[in-house]
């Protein structure tokens, strides 16, 4: 399963924007540090359900919407020099060695500093805080290179001893290839062989974002300057305000409104059941979902994994007639993919014997036989025939 991990300084709405994607019990507060080990629940991709357009409906998806889990950690604040111990340094750290992407947590209202202390309202500079996540994982990373490059230079006097294997291996855990090494290293106009101290410093620099892409979430929107908005959204962040959809969340458990996450309004069945404070709080963020289409959360999950990571969603059944499984459940099950993949990557994803035994796929839409090396596409609905039950 995809891993997302949000990280950021403490006190940017970390907790709050984890809480909100994944309705998950963690601790909120107003000071640094409120989290201390990581936090781990499952988040949702939202997609169009295909059943939609289909005469069958498959009794899985909420009114034609499908989501599709995904794992989601929210890791202890960073602050500067935590690749040196300060702060929770390396616990940090270390944390986002699972996640395939990261959601960069940010305080779009400027209203905590560098360490996550709070100051006033808008006298702090969001985009201070991007760079100061960036240089804290080069550093980290080139860290643990220094740590064996002595051992591999002295490998590397043989000819038979490859750098690029040497450095994949002990960056294993990081989903680093040898394809990476060698496009940062061209990038970074360095020879690994003979690389100095600093050079490792720029190749870290150009190396972390290739194994760990990153977006940013300019969390607590609704409570920024229309000034800050404009500058944060000018770095391509997503404006989002965990605190809203948490709310709006909870009110929907309550069955005091009726809403799907990522929508960009909600509707109240009855507002004899709300107190003044409570109509006051949901006009206040109707107000917000109006200007900004929604609260952003969904948003930044979906922009993560969908275009970051570049993933489709694919369907795998049993009776491409019925778009059903072997128990007669109609689309039961979601895969994200990455874009590019395969009928045959697909039976390795359902399972690996299925992908050992892999014979041909059907498009179920079309009913047609597809090619082992077909390009699977958002949305497709595929059967898998292999000599493996």
């Amino acid at each position: 399963m995809i891993t997302l991990a949000l990280a950021g300084k403490p006190n940017c709405g970390k907790s709050t924007l984890y809480r909100a994607a994944t309705m998950a019990p963690a601790e909120i507060a107003n000071y640094p540090f409120t989290t201390i080990d990581a936090n781990r629940g499952v988040a949702y991709v939202r997609v169009p359900c295909p059943c939609t357009a289909l005469s069958h409906r498959c009794g899985v998806c909420a009114d034609g919407i499908r989501y599709v889990a995904v794992h989601l950690i929210d890791v202890a604040g960073l602050v500067p020099e935590a690749h040196t111990g300060k702060g929770l340094g390396n616990q940090f750290l270390d944390n986002l060695r699972q996640a395939d992407a990261i959601i960069q947590v940010i305080d779009a209202s400027g209203g905590t500093d560098i360490e996550g202390n709070p100051v006033d309202p808008g006298s702090f500079d969001p985009l201070d805080e991007i760079p100061m996540l960036k240089n804290e994982m080069a550093m980290w990373l080139c860290g643990i290179i220094e740590k064996h490059w002595a051992k591999m230079q002295r490998q590397a006097q043989s000819r038979t001893f490859s750098i690029y294997t040497g450095i994949a291996e002990i960056l294993a855990g990081l989903s680093i290839r040898e394809e990476h090494l060698v496009e940062a290293e061209r990038d970074a106009g360095i020879h690994l062989r003979t690389a100095s101290p600093s050079d490792l410093v720029g190749f870290s620099r150009i190396l972390m974002p290739r194994a760990k892409p990153m977006i940013i979430a300019a969390n607590k929107a609704d409570l920024a300057s229309p000034e800050l908005i404009a500058k944060v959204r000018t770095a391509g962040a997503v404006l989002t305000s965990g605190a809203a959809e948490l709310a709006l969340r909870s009110a929907a458990s309550a069955h005091l409104i009726t809403y799907q996450p990522g929508d960009p309004d909600f509707a109240i069945p009855d507002e004899g059941k709300l107190n003044p404070a409570q109509k006051t709080g949901l006009e206040k963020m109707r107000a917000y979902m109006k200007q900004y289409n929604g609260t952003g959360v969904q948003t930044i999950i979906n922009t993560a994994v969908l275009e970051l990571l570049d993933m489709i969603v694919v369907y795998p059944v049993e009776d491409e007639t019925h778009f059903t499984d072997g128990q007669g459940r109609v689309l039961p099950d979601a895969f994200l993919m990455k874009k590019g993949s395969t009928p045959h990557d697909l039976a390795y994803q359902v399972h690996t014997d299925i992908g050992k035994g892999f014979l041909y796929a059907v498009d179920a839409k079309s009913k047609m036989r597809i090619k082992e090396s077909t390009l699977l596409k958002d949305g497709d609905i595929i059967k898998i025939v292999s000599t493996a039950k």
